[in-house]
């Protein structure tokens, strides 16, 4: 069922999405597209080899959160950075890269229509006789919110001119004086807006994520929302902020989140929120709920770029690669095939057939995350399957090993399946959960290709628990139940004999047959040899026909003979009894 659901998903996402019927590839197998970025430190500032680290794990957590797989970020001769990216990425994930990103929250004081007003220039000659002053009309302004402070003639006439509708107008650009009060088109051309000064900046976000909003209950609202908490040092920023606009009418108990110099959102307050917990609710879809969730979270680097280069660049390892590596592959599960069937004989196939399914289920998992997730199989992730195989034909071998281990002490072969379960399935936990969280270790600090490696690992390790608890167990308390393999047939790999398992029975007269026990019997009468009374795990016949051999051996007459009813030895008729 599992398999099925699997697959069955698979192929509808093939006919009614973009799904595919087989993974996506990475960098390194597929090629795609590389970017390269000089940094431009801010004013004042100086590019480090800090701060170049530092954008490079803010890069690689935009580019993993947008969903792209196994891209590869390094620094180039210490002062550039290099994005290479799988495939053909979106423009949305170039925008990622490309951005400089640095974050603000400026309190909203004009906005407007996003169309330049009309003959907000005026004419040329009235341009040149009267420039609009820069200079404010107060001292000093009461708050951020002061609009007769902060928007002076030449902001308002450059608020005007400004036609936000232009895509050239919404590419971003350096952020304006963090003092002053700025002129800005919001990130889709619908507004424009005149901004105060900057009240709180990107670092102080602690989280950022998306998700159905709820009401005071719990209950689903059904709207996609945004969820924004501060840190330690921007909370009672933020509760100063809120105090404020809260009491303020339209438009200026708004607050502008500003990135790269464009207005991605300008969310009302409603409330004072005193806590550093805020929601941004609107007309959010899953995917910009999403996106502007990732923006808050990773919009604050500590340098800007300047985009050098963008290519296209082919695989550095290619087909050839990936085809050994399947290559080794298929060796690796071929030898453990043999040494199942050479040490199981048909019990073998039984590790054969828990293989192919494991293999079926992980093959849909990584189709399914390509689709679904954005995930890339890289040529170190083709590794970490490779070496799922040892340890998924690891846990069969304890199973069968416990089996066998309880025929040995005597149980049916149905009671030795159950025993040896029990036994072995806490083995199997704990060697799974230690490769398990090995996986987990490695994929948190590892990067790029290492962490491909990591992921495949830690979902080969998952996919063997499901099979070994839904498949090769349940398959082995269904083979128990045929003859073939409850009777020990010699090419079941369940053989007693094979086992040295003790089959001794008991033959009449005296004599046993069939074991072990059969043959130090019969040695020791054809040798004449005492054998000890009461030795562990004879009958009583048997016992009798050892004492009878040894009083024979020593020159005794022998006792009477005797008939056995119901475990109690009646002797044989007394001289001159009437019976």
């Amino acid at each position: 069922m599992l398999v099925v659901a699997l697959f069955a998903s698979i192929f509808a996402g093939t006919r009614w999405g973009d799904a595919s019927l087989t993974p996506n590839l990475a960098l390194d197998l597929e090629g795609g597209t590389q970017v390269i970025l000089q940094p431009v430190p801010e004013a004042q500032g100086s590019v480090t080899s800090e701060t170049i680290n530092q954008a490079i794990a803010v890069i690689r957590q935009r580019v993993d959160a947008s969903g792209v797989a196994e891209a590869e970020i390094t620094s180039q001769g210490g002062d550039k950075i290099v994005v290479g990216l799988p495939g053909r990425p979106s423009e949305e994930t170039l925008d990622l890269v490309r951005t400089s990103a640095q974050m603000e929250f400026r309190p909203v004081l004009v906005m407007g229509a996003a169309a330049a007003t009309p003959d907000a220039a005026g004419d040329d000659a009235a341009a040149d006789d009267a420039a609009p002053s820069d200079q404010p009309t107060k001292a000093a302004p009461d708050s951020p919110s002061d609009v007769a402070y902060y928007v002076t003639p030449a902001v308002q006439a450059e608020f005007d001119a400004l036609d936000c509708t232009l895509p050239e107008n919404r590419t971003g650009g350096v952020p304006g004086d963090p003092d002053k009060a700025v002129v800005a088109c919001d990130l889709e051309g619908l507004a424009k807006f005149i901004l105060g000064p900057v009240e709180i900046p990107g670092a102080d976000i602690a989280t950022a994520t998306s998700g159905l909003g709820t009401t005071s209950t719990g209950a689903s609202t059904g709207q996609w929302v945004v969820n924004l908490e501060f840190t330690g040092k921007g909370t009672p920023k933020f509760t100063e902020v809120t105090t404020r606009l809260a009491s303020q009418g339209e438009p200026l108990n708004q607050f502008a989140v500003v990135l790269d110099a464009l207005v991605i959102s300008a969310p009302s307050v409603n409330e004072v929120i005193p806590n550093g917990q805020a929601q941004i609710s609107g007309s959010f879809t899953r995917e910009t709920a999403a996106t502007l969730a990732n923006q808050l979270n990773f919009g604050s680097l500590p340098i800007s770029f300047e985009e050098q280069s963008v290519q296209q660049i082919s695989a550095t390892l290619g087909s050839e690669q990936l085809q050994k590596g399947l290559l080794a592959g298929v060796f690796g599960l071929l030898l453990v095939v043999v040494y199942s069937l050479f040490q199981y004989r048909t019990l073998g196939l039984v590790t054969v057939a828990s293989l192919l399914v494991a293999a079926v289920i992980t093959y849909g998992v990584i189709v399914l995350l390509s689709w679904l997730q954005g995930y890339r199989l890289s040529l170190p992730g083709v590794a970490g399957i490779i070496v799922a195989i040892g340890i998924t034909a690891d846990s069969f071998i304890v199973y069968f090993e416990r089996i066998r281990d309880e025929l040995r002490d005597g149980r049916s072969l149905g009671a030795a399946i159950e025993k040896g379960w029990e036994r072995a399935r806490r083995t199997i936990l704990a060697s799974d959960a230690v490769n398990f969280t090995a996986a987990i270790v490695l994929y948190l600090l590892a990067v790029g290709g290492v962490r491909g490696f990591a992921f495949t690992l830690g979902l080969t390790t998952l996919v063997d628990l499901v099979v070994v608890f839904l498949f090769t167990h349940p398959l082995m308390v269904l083979l128990g139940r045929t003859r073939f393999f409850a009777e020990g047939h010699p090419a079941s790999g369940l053989d007693p004999r094979r086992l040295g398992v003790d089959t001794t029975r008991y033959a009449g007269r005296g004599r046993v047959a069939g074991g072990p026990k059969a043959a130090a019997t019969a040695g020791s009468a054809s040798s004449r040899e005492p054998v000890a009374v009461g030795a562990s795990g004879m009958t009583i016949a048997e016992r009798r026909a050892a004492a009878r051999a040894a009083q024979a051996a020593a020159g005794r007459p022998q006792d009477p003979p005797t008939t056995v009813v119901d475990d109690e030895p009646i002797s044989g008729r007394p001289e001159g009894s009437d019976r």
